[in-house]
C-alpha cells in the first residue's frame, strides 16, 4: 500500500506519537488545570508542554499566546467570527479552502465586506493586487500559506509587509504548511497563525489552535464558546486573558500529549530537511507526469514553490474513476474530487469536476512515487487506446 493522501490526514505517524499518548491514558489521565493533585498537575504539564513546543516551531512569541482547539477549522471561525463585525472589510485569495470561505460568506449576509483577490491559474497570488483591494475599512487579510489542491505557496512574508503599512493583521491558514515548510510568525509578519495537529504536524486528529502575535488584542475577539475553564471559578463571567478566554471545556488532554511528541519530533528532524526530502519527491513526481501524454498537471511545476500536493487530470477518465482504480489496482490512496475548495478549482479551471490529488509527506520515498507514475502511465495510455 501507498499512501498519498497526507495532505488530508499524514499517515503513518512518528512512534513516539502513539507512545506519549498511551503514556497519558495509562498514567496521568486526569483533567489538566481543574484538580491540584498530582495527576492533574502532571497533566497541565503535558499541555503546556506542547503549547512551548509549538510556540517554539513557529516562533511565536509567548506560549501562552497559543490557544488550543479542535483543529484549524475552529481556529479560522475563531479569528474571523471573533474579530470582524458589520461593516468591517477583509481581504483574501481565491485559492482559500471552506473552512475559510464558507464564514466569510455567512459574516458577508450578516454585513462584512469580503474582496476575494483572483490568483493565477498556476495558483499564484501577486501582492500588489492583494495591497490593491486594501480599503479603509478594511481590519484583515487572511491567506492559506499554501493550496491544498495545487500546494503553490502564498505570498505570506509580503502580505504581513502590506498589513503593517497599513495598521491591519494577517491571519494565516497554515493547514498545509505546519510542520512542512518554515514558518517564523515574527519574521513572517503574522499576527494570527490558524494550524491542525493531523497533517504535516504528525500528530493525532482532534488537536489545532490559533496562535496570537503581539500586535493582536485577545479582548478584540469573542470567544465562539463560554464555560468552565479552570480558572477565575469564582466569577460567572469568562477569564479575560490567554489562553482561557478561548479555551472553554476540558481540553483534549490526551490529543495534547501526542501533538506536543509530534512536534518535538519535527524540531529534531529539522523542518528544512523535511522541506527538502518532500521537494526532492515533488520533482520527481512533477517530472515523471509530464512525460505521460494526456496528463494535465495544475500548478506551477516548480516543486521549490509549492508544498509536497500534487494535482492532476487524465484525459478521458473522471478523478473518481481514478481514484477507484488507483486503490483497487495499484494500492494507491489519494483523494479526488473538489477538495473542499470549490473556490480554487474554479481558480484553476477545474470546477465541477475536480481532480486526482497526491498528497505526500516525509514517510513517502521515491521508489513509492516510481511506482505511481508507472500506474499513471499505464492508466493513460490505456484510456487513449480505448
Amino acid at each position: 500500500m501507498i499512501y498519498f493522501d497526507n495532505a488530508a490526514t499524514s499517515w503513518p505517524k512518528p512512534p513516539c506519537v502513539a507512545e506519549a499518548m498511551t503514556h497519558y491514558m495509562s498514567e496521568i489521565g486526569a483533567s489538566p488545570g481543574r484538580s491540584g493533585h498530582r495527576l492533574a498537575i502532571e497533566a497541565a504539564r503535558v499541555v503546556y508542554g506542547a503549547r512551548e513546543a509549538v510556540a517554539e516551531l513557529f516562533h511565536a512569541p509567548d506560549p501562552l499566546r497559543v490557544v488550543f482547539g479542535a483543529n484549524v477549522t475552529e481556529a479560522l471561525n475563531l479569528a474571523l467570527n471573533g474579530l470582524l463585525r458589520p461593516g468591517d472589510h477583509v481581504v483574501t485569495g481565491s485559492l482559500e479552502h471552506n473552512s475559510v470561505m464558507r464564514p466569510l460568506r455567512a459574516l458577508e449576509r450578516a454585513g462584512v465586506g469580503v474582496t476575494v483577490v483572483p490568483c493565477s491559474k498556476t495558483g499564484e497570488l501577486d501582492p500588489r493586487d492583494l495591497e490593491a483591494a486594501i480599503r479603509p475599512n478594511t481590519r484583515l487579510i487572511v491567506l492559506n500559506h499554501a493550496s491544498n489542491v495545487v500546494g503553490t505557496l502564498l505570498p505570506v512574508p509580503e502580505a504581513g509587509a502590506i498589513a503593517r503599512r497599513h495598521g491591519i493583521l494577517l491571519l494565516v491558514d497554515a493547514a498545509q504548511t505546519a510542520g512542512a515548510y518554515p514558518i517564523d510568525m515574527q519574521a513572517a509578519g503574522i499576527d494570527l497563525l490558524a494550524f491542525t495537529g493531523h497533517k504535516s504536524l504528525y500528530g493525532p486528529m482532534g488537536t489545532g489552535g490559533l496562535i496570537f502575535g503581539p500586535r493582536v488584542d485577545a479582548s478584540h475577539l469573542q470567544p465562539i464558546k463560554r464555560g468552565g475553564t479552570g480558572s477565575h471559578s469564582e466569577h460567572e463571567e469568562q477569564p479575560a486573558f490567554l489562553p482561557d478566554l478561548f479555551e472553554s471545556g476540558t481540553p483534549n488532554a490526551v490529543g495534547l500529549a501526542g501533538l506536543g511528541a509530534s512536534t518535538r519530533w519535527i524540531m529534531a528532524q529539522g523542518v528544512e530537511q523535511i522541506r527538502a526530502h518532500e521537494a526532492a519527491l515533488v520533482g520527481q513526481l512533477l517530472a515523471g507526469l509530464a512525460a505521460i501524454p494526456g496528463i494535465t498537471v495544475y500548478g506551477t511545476g516548480n516543486a521549490r514553490l509549492q508544498t509536497a500536493t500534487v494535482s492532476f487530470n487524465i484525459a478521458g477518465l473522471e478523478p473518481s474513476e481514478v481514484g477507484l482504480r488507483l486503490d483497487d489496482e495499484y494500492g494507491i490512496m489519494c483523494r479526488v474530487g473538489l477538495h473542499c475548495s470549490p473556490a480554487a478549482h474554479r481558480t484553476l479551471g477545474t470546477f465541477p469536476g475536480g481532480a486526482i490529488r497526491l498528497g505526500l509527506g516525509a514517510f513517502n520515498t521515491a521508489a513509492e512515487v516510481a511506482a505511481a507514475v508507472a500506474a499513471v502511465a499505464e492508466m493513460a495510455a490505456a484510456a487513449m487506446e480505448a
